[in-house]
Order: structure tokens, then C-alpha cells, then sequence
């Protein structure tokens, strides 16, 4: 969860959603002349855009119903001062607003950005950044944005993302203006941006109607460690705040862009390596450009790995083949929002909002009309989930502005890049808020609380089982089941098991590796919080190559006293296999207890103990004090409480270790029912059930057991607390991952749909 009051919000910039109107006003800007150039990917331009300057008073509408409590947006500098100095376009002033008004009465708060790269044509026609006057011309711009603005709106940032009108404008020509100036005209541009920055914040305040918060929204790749290793952190850090990029791409660095502003001085390292490069830089400009301001806000999308070498240099991590990236080509790097963000409020101390975060995705209008965009909400969630890491670990973030909140114009790749959370059909202007959107809406509301960060990762928990060689056991779960056996008189399969006798580890995922019993304890919420002091059922897989001995269960209460506090023992078992004049032992012919005790005191085995016949797919429940026998030759697949109480009345005679194995007699006698409950009710013949659906099998007080036959798709709600499931017949798949007799998986609490398909038998259960 985030700070109490955090804001979370939208961001977007005027020239990539308004528009134009012939009536407006507005000067020509270097993007209209850019794209006039034919510089655009899609050979497009901003004319109409999302239609933004004709639809705002909707679109706010829309981010009210979405739960959109904040927007970052920017004015235009050539819609509001056409020449750039001088004369003011009273148009544009009433249109920005009437925008601010409307968004205060969707209950929106603004933060209004002064330059998202809008620089009137005029100006660069005399120069643009490169000539030194640009720093009134933007001081004059702030008084304007001041005088007219400050009433209504309290927040404002003045520069958007320097690195790149810098850098992408001027040094690769790749952006508006599309120059390619020499490192020279690039150092005097990025000095002037920064000098005109703190012009701008003197006059901010200087022309405020009010006490107003004045923030700056830089950018730049964030450098993260390759591990958590302290070498590889500071190998991290040192790079992130120096200068390890080639000249041609010397625009892309963080501490050259906020030393001056956050701390009053360039880096010392910069201005040894750049020094051929550098216009006079005097004490007056570093005053300038260190007005204090209220916050710092940085545009992270994503970042590059980095540890230290051998000789104690970093490193440069190369990303593997197949690393996640966006619709846009960038890498999905989430570590960077984390690292970013601590290692900018270590140097700079300075209150942070996330000004940029978001992806472009290939974003379709589906058969059903919506726009599902699963990898954005990913994205997103892992991101903001890095944040609150940060701001947990003490980083003074405020606030989150997603980018961006409509598809729009994106700069040079036109309209073929979707970074909204809203979708716009640009040739009839229709909105459609995405999966993303009501995603992002749930965030809000719940001040991040559905991140994954404060829910654990619901994976499906697929199990390694625990083996018991026995007396009676034999090789058929290693022939017929593919396991790799302990020996050939492995008698059972602990195959979902959190007893101290057998606990089972997670093979995969988040928490391989980890017991069932641990993470039972550690995270209960994957199992429903049900309050239970341990995981209350264990699945065995019995091969009984041998007839087992004669036992009975004792129950809750008795256990509890005579064992140790532990569970009693009720159980069943699915035959999974046996011969067609199978058996199993099922009750006893005493007609009370003093007969009970006398026929187990005299050895009359022959006319105490009942034997049912059998067959393959039969159910049987085992009741406390139900004396029974799984016999020669049968495979059983055995739900149970989770417990290894059992008392063993008869053994047959057979010897371990010379030594006849122990029984239970007394114990015996005190918890076998007496008469023994008919055999209708503890047998179920549940041949030839219907296909492809849950079929119930029992209700008791400790489990649910289903049998479900899959033959084509098959999609079940887990509402249950936790439900196991394991295959005992073919193969197939479940949610995209393969599957196959002999698997055994809980799926957790809240997990939603499982889909099935294939072709192949399963056993599940809850409590």
C-alpha cells in the first residue's frame, strides 16, 4: 500500500491529443513543420489527433468514471503565445481554462506541464534553444502561465524530459526540430534548457495569485544490479550517475540533467570528460538553474542490467535472447523502477512523483467489442509493485502518472504505437476503455492494495512426493506411474502431503523448493486464511502388492488425548486399479463389543473381518473406527485427514526384521464401531460418470472429493478455499501448462478459472 494521501493520476502531453481548429489562434510549432517534412513513420500528423481540444469535457467524464484522481497534462507555448514572446492568444487561455475547470469539477486535480516539447516555430526560426535568449523567452512564457494559470491550479512542472528535446531534436535529429548540431550546440542547448528551467521557477512564483508547488520531469534509462551483491549495486549506482554513454548518445544521463537543478553543480566527472564541448558556465547560471523547487519528477520506462567486473569496473549485463519487450521494442525491466527510484531520492533528497510509467501494446477491438490488454496490466502491476518497494524502504515517492491516459500521436512513430489505457479508433474518435483501464481504476481505489507486491503470487503449486518403501509395497508407481522409486517395495506415494512424516516441496515457480507445511504457515492466504493449525488433508497413491494389515482409524477426540493432540484419521479411496476378483476389507461381522474383543483375543480373523468385492473406479469412505484393509494386487488413491495415526489389529503373522510388526489391540477395541456400518453405505460405484464435469463424489466434515473425466475443454471457477488435483489418467493441459498422469498440484484460493483440456482423468479436493 502507498502513502495515505498519494495521487494517482494520468499524464499526457497537448500536441499528442489536441488538435488543431482554423479558428484557435494557435501559432505554427516545430512539430508542425516536422511532420510537414515527411518525418513521420506513418507519414501522418497532429491535426486532428484524439480531437482532445473539442472532446475534453467528455474525456474528463471518463477518467471520472474510471477513477482517475489526478492529470498531468501540458499547454502549448505556440497555441498560447503564437510568436513565442509578446502577444497572448486570449483563445487559448479560456480553453485552458475551461479545461482546468472541468477537470476540478470531475473532481481532478491538475498538474500542468509548461513544455512538452511545443516550441513555437517562431522561436526556432531566431535559434530555438540553441539562442541564449530563449531563457527570457521562457521566463516571459512562465510569467503568462503564472498571471493567467496559478488561481486554479496549484502544481506545475517546467521542462518535460530535456534529455530528449536535447538529445533526440538536436544531436540525432530523430525529433523536432530534426537537427543534427555539433556536441558544442548540444552542451550550449542543454545549459540554456536548464538556465531558462530556472528562469521559469523565479517567475512562477514571482506572478502566482498563490502559493503554488513547482516541480521539473526528467528521464532517462535507470541502471539496476544484476544481483543484490554490494558490488554490483554501487557498479549500479556509479553508473547510473556517470558518463558510460558514446558522444553520439551523451544526452542520455541523469546526473548531468539534476546535479544542477537538485544539487546547484554540474557533475565534476562531466566536466572533465566534456570539457572541449562546454560554454562558459558561470556561478550566476548555477544560481539560476538551482532555484529551489517543491518536487523532482522522473519518467522511468525501463533499464539496463549492470554488475562489477573483475577489475572492479562495471559491467554491462546483455539481455538473453527472448527478454520480454513492449509493442515499442523497449525492454520490460521492472528492477528499474525499484533501483531507479532509490538511488535518485539517495542523491537528490527530494519529494518524487513518477511523472512517465507505461507501454505500448498491439492493442485489437475484440469479437465482444472490448480491448483486453493482459501484458499492459502486467506491466503495470509489476512496475508500481518495484515502486511501493522503493517507497517502502523509505524513498519520498508522492505520486504515479500513468502514460498515458488515450491513445494518441506518438511523435515520430505517428499513430502506430497504443500507450493508452483508453482506446481510440482515430477515424471516428470513438473511446474504449481497455482491460488496463478498470485495472488501473481498482489501484486507485484501493491505493495499490491489489499489487502483487501486497497479495502472494497464486501460482499453481505442482508437488514432488514423498516415497515410503513398506512391507507390503512393490514397483508398480515407479512401471506404471513413471516415478522415480526408492526401491521395489515402495508402497506409497505421498503425493500432497504437509505431515512431519512426509512434507512435500513446491517443485516450481515463485516458491520451489519450499514445503507445503511452510508455506501453509507463511502464506495462508493461498489457502483461504481457514484458521486451521496445519494443511489438513494428505493424498497418497497405494500400491499394495501384498495384502496390508487389518486397521482401524481413531477420531478426533480420542486422538487427541491418547495421541499426542493429533487429528484423527477419516479417509477414502478411489481404486485406480485391480484385478477383476479383487477385495478389500470393509467392516466386521461382531454383533457388539464384548463379541468384538472376544473374536480379536481368539484370532477368529475368518468370522470377524467382512470382504467386499471390488473394481477399478469403485469409492469407498472410511469412517473413523471402520476396520478395513486395502488387499494384494489393488491401487488405491487414498484422501485423508492429515494424520499417520492408524492402529493395526491384524498383520498376519508377518515378520520385520525377524520381529513381528506391533499392534494395537486395546486401542483397537475402543474405537471400531460396533455393529459395523452396512456396506451400501460405505461403498460407491461410480462407473460411467458424465464427462467433462465435476462429479461430487463425497461430502463429509473433513473433504470434498470429485472425479472429473476430461475429453474436451473444461473451464471450472475455483471458489474453494484450495483445491488439489491430481491426474491418474492421461494427459493434457491446464491453463497452458502441460500436464500428465502421475501429477499432483493444488491450485490456490482465488486463482479464478481453470481451464482443462485433453484427454484425461482427475481426482480433486478441498475441504
Amino acid at each position: 500500500m502507498f502513502r495515505d494521501d498519494f495521487v494517482w493520476g494520468v499524464a499526457s502531453s497537448a500536441y499528442q491529443i489536441e488538435g488543431k481548429d482554423p479558428q484557435d489562434g494557435a501559432g505554427k510549432m516545430i512539430w508542425d513543420t516536422f511532420t510537414e517534412e515527411g518525418r513521420i513513420l506513418d507519414g501522418t500528423d497532429a491535426s486532428v489527433a484524439c480531437d482532445h481540444m473539442h472532446r475534453y469535457a467528455e474525456d474528463y467524464k471518463l477518467m471520472r468514471l474510471l477513477g482517475v484522481r489526478a492529470y498531468r497534462f501540458s499547454v502549448s507555448w505556440s497555441r498560447i503565445m503564437p510568436e513565442g514572446t509578446g502577444r497572448v492568444n486570449e483563445k487559448a487561455i479560456a480553453l485552458y481554462r475551461d479545461m482546468i475547470a472541468k477537470m476540478k469539477e470531475n473532481g481532478i486535480t491538475p498538474y500542468l506541464t509548461m513544455y512538452h516539447w511545443e516550441l513555437p516555430q517562431a522561436l526556432q526560426d531566431r535559434g530555438g534553444w540553441l539562442n541564449e535568449e530563449i531563457i527570457q523567452w521562457f521566463g516571459e512564457y512562465a510569467r503568462v502561465i503564472a498571471e493567467n494559470f496559478s488561481d486554479i491550479c496549484e502544481n506545475f512542472i517546467t521542462l518535460n524530459e530535456p534529455e530528449c528535446f536535447v538529445g533526440l531534436g538536436h544531436l540525432s535529429g530523430v525529433h523536432a526540430p530534426g537537427k543534427k548540431m555539433s556536441y558544442e550546440d548540444t552542451f550550449r542547448i542543454a545549459h540554456n534548457a536548464l538556465r531558462a528551467h530556472g528562469k521559469a521557477v523565479i517567475n512562477l512564483r514571482k506572478y502566482a495569485k498563490r502559493q503554488i508547488k513547482i516541480g521539473y520531469a526528467p528521464t532517462c534509462g535507470m541502471a539496476y544490479p544484476a544481483s543484490n551483491k554490494a558490488e554490483d549495486i554501487e557498479a549500479a549506482r556509479k553508473v547510473l550517475f556517470s558518463f558510460y554513454n558514446p558522444m553520439d548518445n551523451w544526452t542520455w544521463n541523469v546526473a548531468w540533467f539534476n546535479d544542477p537543478v537538485f544539487l546547484g553543480k554540474y557533475p565534476a566527472h562531466g566536466l572533465t570528460q566534456f570539457k572541449n564541448y562546454l560554454p562558459e558556465i558561470t556561478k550566476e547560471d548555477m544560481e539560476l538553474i538551482s532555484q529551489p523547487i517543491d518536487f523532482m519528477g522522473q519518467n522511468i520506462y525501463n533499464g539496463y542490467m549492470v554488475r562489477a567486473g573483475e577489475n572492479g569496473e562495471p559491467e554491462f549485463v546483455d539481455r538473453p535472447a527472448g527478454f520480454p519487450k513492449t509493442a515499442a521494442g523497449w525492454p520490460v525491466t521492472p528492477e528499474c523502477m525499484y533501483w531507479g527510484v532509490k538511488f535518485l531520492y539517495e542523491r537528490y533528497k527530494m519529494p518524487l512523483y513518477i511523472t512517465e510509467n507505461g507501454m505500448s501494446c498491439h492493442d485489437i477491438i475484440s469479437s465482444d467489442g472490448q480491448v483486453h490488454d493482459p501484458n499492459r496490466i502486467t506491466f503495470l502491476d509489476k512496475y508500481l509493485s518495484a515502486l511501493q518497494c522503493a517507497s517502502d524502504e523509505g524513498a519520498d515517492v508522492r505520486g504515479y502518472f500513468l502514460w498515458t491516459f488515450l491513445d494518441n500521436f506518438e511523435w515520430d512513430k505517428g499513430y502506430t504505437e497504443r500507450f493508452g489505457i483508453v482506446y481510440v479508433d482515430f477515424s471516428t474518435q470513438k473511446r474504449i476503455a481497455k482491460d488496463s483501464a478498470y485495472w488501473y481504476q481498482q489501484i486507485m481505489k484501493e491505493n495499490g492494495g491489489m499489487l502483487s507486491i501486497n497479495q502472494s503470487e497464486k501460482p499453481i503449486l505442482f508437488l514432488n512426493p514423498v516415497f515410503k518403501q513398506m512391507i507390503w509395497g512393490g514397483d508398480r508407481l515407479g512401471k506404471d506411474w513413471g516415478y522415480e522409486i526408492p526401491g521395489d517395495d515402495t508402497g506409497e506415494c505421498w503425493a500432497v502431503s504437509a505431515h512431519p512424516n512426509g512434507d512435500c516441496t513446491i517443485k516450481e515457480g515463485t516458491y520451489a523448493g519450499k514445503t507445503l507445511s511452510e508455506l501453509w504457515e507463511t502464506y495462508p492466504n493461498l489457502f483461504g486464511n481457514t484458521g486451521l493449525d496445519r494443511f489438513p488433508l494428505l493424498i497418497k497413491i497405494i500400491d499394495a502388492k501384498t495384502d496390508l494389515s487389518i486397521q482401524v482409524h481413531p477420531d478426533d477426540a480420542y486422538a487427541k488425548v491418547n495421541e499426542n493432540g493429533s487429528l484423527g484419521k477419516t479417509e477414502c479411496w478411489y481404486v485406480l486399479d485391480c484385478d477383476e476378483d479383487s477385495s478389500l476389507v470393509i467392516g466386521h461381522n461382531a454383533k457388539d463389543k464384548e463379541e468384538l474383543s472376544e473374536m480379536i483375543h481368539h484370532g477368529k480373523w475368518d468370522e470377524l473381518i467382512r470382504e467386499i468385492s471390488v473394481k477399478k473406479g469403485d469409492f469407498i469412505q472410511i469412517n473413523p473406527g471402520t476396520v478395513h484393509a486395502i488387499k494384494g494386487g489393488l491401487m488405491i488413491l487414498e484422501t485423508q485427514q492429515n494424520s499417520d495415526i492408524t492402529y493395526r489389529v491384524y498383520d498376519y503373522g508377518r515378520l520385520t526384521n525377524g520381529k513381528p510388526r506391533e499392534l494395537h489391540i486395546d486401542k483397537s477395541i475402543d474405537v471400531i464401531t460396533v455393529p459395523a456400518v452396512p456396506i451400501e453405505e460405505s461403498v460407491v460405484k461410480v462407473g460411467n460418470l458424465p464427462a467433462n464435469q465435476m462429479n461430487q463424489l463425497i461430502v463429509c466434515d473433513y473433504y470434498k472429493v470429485w472425479k472429473l473425466d476430461v475429453t474436451q475443454p473444461v473451464t471450472i471457477e475455483q471458489n474453494n478455499p484450495f483445491l488439489i488435483m491430481s491426474v491418474i489418467e492421461g494427459e493434457g493441459l491446464i491453463n497452458g501448462q502441460m500436464i500428465h498422469k502421475g501429477d499432483h498440484f493444488i491450485v490456490p484460493n482465488g486463482y479464478g478459472e481453470i481451464r482443462l483440456q485433453g484427454n484425461m482423468q482427475l481426482i480433486a479436493s478441498t475441504i
